[in-house]
């Protein structure tokens, strides 16, 4: 008995100690979990320098050739543009049977914008501005595209983009004009005219940029149009502006800044709005 008790003893000074060794083995690392998809947690981060909460994945569509519009996209907040500058508006050169439209917040920008350059007239002798052709449907563009290829032979001179490739289908692209050109046949010569110069300045300032600039046209595939204004949003156009961007350029980047975040775990859900495939 006193043997049982004595080997007792020995026992229970033997196990704290062993209880206060080192492991054998190195200690395990573990990654944080998320519980519910039992998968580390992803600590990716959106790396690139508009923020996805700047963005408005509606108003940085891309329409052009590569990039087609289905032949039902129209956009559900068309409004009608003001028409008076003195209560706020912009003038019209053409009065389309339904009113020239654009999506509201572009239509709210475009009478904003109008408004500054009228501010700065008497000082700078700027004409007024003239709203010559706001949102073009499938249907319309597809009957101005034929009718252009009728006049021109069948040759696609790129004035006339193909339906589903225009930006007037977003709601959000434009064309504005000095009040000496509302009558006359646009031609890029119009750069030449100070109020397309302050547009070409100031634009960006007002949510938008000029969509088929001068040095993008191979990218574009669209001649120059200094009077074609496209709304993107303040933050995107500020971007684009300094970076000597066009709207095709900043869509590669952006596309890519997104495949770079899903490549390091990021959550699609966040940027499954902003994903652009061409559809060629």
């Amino acid at each position: 008995m006193k043997r049982i008790a004595c080997l007792f003893l020995a026992l229970l000074l033997i196990l704290p100690a062993a209880s206060m060794a080192e492991p054998d083995e190195e200690e395990l690392d573990f990654e944080e979990f998320d519980p519910d998809a039992g998968i580390p947690v992803s600590e990716a981060s959106w790396d690139f320098p508009v923020a996805l909460e700047d963005m408005n994945p509606e108003y940085i569509i891309l329409a052009n050739k590569h990039y087609l519009l289905d032949r039902k996209y129209a956009p559900k907040d068309l409004v009608k543009v003001p028409s008076k500058p003195k209560e706020g508006g912009i003038y019209w050169a053409v009065k389309p049977k339904d009113g020239q439209k654009l999506r509201k917040e572009c239509a709210d920008a475009l009478c904003e914008m109008n408004r500054a350059i009228m501010d700065d007239a008497p000082e700078y002798g700027y004409r007024a501005l003239y709203l010559k052709s706001a949102y073009r449907s499938y249907s319309t563009q597809k009957t101005m595209y034929n009718n252009r290829l009728k006049k021109n032979h069948g040759k696609d001179d790129g004035w006339v983009s193909r339906p589903g490739a225009s930006d007037h289908q977003t709601g959000l692209g434009c064309d504005v004009v000095p009040s000496n050109w509302k009558d006359r046949a646009m031609n890029e010569k119009m750069m030449k005219e100070p109020e397309c110069q302050w547009m070409a300045e100031h634009c960006y300032e007002f949510g938008f940029i000029i969509r088929y600039p001068q040095d993008k046209q191979e990218i574009t595939e669209i001649n120059t149009e200094p009077w074609h204004l496209r709304y993107v949003g303040i933050p995107v156009a500020t971007y684009i502006w300094e970076n000597n961007l066009c709207l095709e350029e900043f869509t590669e980047q952006l596309q890519q800044a997104i495949q770079d975040y899903l490549d390091a775990g990021g959550d699609r859900a966040k940027v499954e709005a902003f994903i652009q495939t061409p559809t060629d």
